[in-house]
């Protein structure tokens, strides 16, 4: 009885709450001139928070156009735009501003979505080592982590070097599918001379160029190190997550001034193991065991970072750049 009496409150409350909001709402808008998108538009600055109030007011919104208009194909977000002024009676010529501001938050809106398609995609794409392409990134993996150490032969105890669990890194890919090695050869390819460095500490960190001045500071007496590309996939997984939990959107929506891309997940993948990286060495595990309680640890300060509106991970749209200039 208690439990149905407390549903009942809450309920009783949500439709007060959702009515005085809708009240309230109407009042404002006679009291100003303006409905809610163009209060929205013209007292927050772009970013985050104004598509991120943008993207609340469209889905909270009693119109069924204005709710499916965050999901709309990327091609007909003008005629949306369009829709959306002549349901609000806004005049266009009088605010040729707000379609242009309601264009660049729909596309990022949009854009997340898509995004998430993907990535999704390609988690759910397994890896196969009879496709000639998965093979040829594989290698390019390899090439360019150890460029002065020939692979002796495709099935070899040499990925053990790397951070492959075993003679055949194609085993290591089921948890993200193409999505890890994406990642991994991306991180590897375009910022080449920062992951040859994370390899070199992921193996003897005590030696880190990252923190050589913490290490002599704190007297450190042990340095563990980890498999860096089962972490790579392991961040892949993190980065995945953040990204579908939506907690990405702060971050994207700040440094993507239209549709957010598979280049700038890749991005920030990078951001991601580097700062992993240094937040192992600060954590100084005492084994590998205490794995999942570090990963567990980064991924809520990360989670903290995104709550801010202003947060942008990796502010510059070139993940070399990020890093060189942490």
């Amino acid at each position: 009885l208690l439990f149905f009496s407390r549903m009942f409150i809450q309920l009783c409350l949500y439709f007060y709450c959702k009515c005085l909001w809708r009240c309230l709402k109407f009042v404002v808008r006679k009291l100003t001139g303006r409905c809610e998108l163009q209060r929205i538009c013209y007292n927050t600055k772009p970013g985050a928070a104004r598509t991120m109030k943008i993207e609340a007011s469209l889905k909270g919104s009693k119109s069924k156009r204005l709710q499916t208009s965050v999901s709309v194909h990327p091609d007909a977000i003008e005629k949306t735009i369009d829709d959306i002024m002549e349901l609000k009676r806004i005049n266009p010529d009088i605010n040729p501003q707000l379609g242009v501001s309601l264009q660049a938050c729909l596309l990022q809106i949009v854009g997340y979505r898509n995004l998430i398609a993907e990535v999704e995609k390609l988690r759910r794409e397994p890896y196969d080592s009879e496709n000639p392409q998965h093979e040829e990134m594989l290698l390019k993996l390899w090439k360019c982590l150890k460029p002065s150490s020939p692979l002796k032969a495709r099935i070899s105890k040499q990925w053990c070097e790397i951070g492959f669990q075993g003679d055949d890194p194609k085993t290591d890919f089921r948890g993200m599918g193409l999505l890890g090695l994406y990642n991994l050869v991306y991180f590897a390819e375009r910022d080449t001379e920062t992951a040859q460095q994370v390899l070199s500490d992921s193996l003897q960190p005590k030696y880190s160029q990252f923190s050589k001045a913490e290490w002599e500071k704190k007297k450190f007496d042990k340095a563990i190190g980890y498999s860096f590309a089962i972490v790579g996939i392991n961040i892949t997984d993190l980065a995945y997550n953040l990204l579908v939990s939506g907690a990405l959107k702060t971050h994207f929506y700040n440094v993507a001034p239209e549709a957010p891309t598979l280049t700038h997940f890749q991005q920030t993948f990078c951001y991601l193991m580097h700062e992993f990286h240094k937040f192992w060495i600060e954590e100084d595990p005492l084994d590998i065991m205490e794995f999942n309680r570090v990963r567990e640890k980064f991924h809520k300060r990360i989670l903290k970072q995104l709550q801010n509106p202003e947060m942008a991970l990796c502010p510059h749209f070139a993940a070399s750049e990020s890093l060189i200039n942490m």
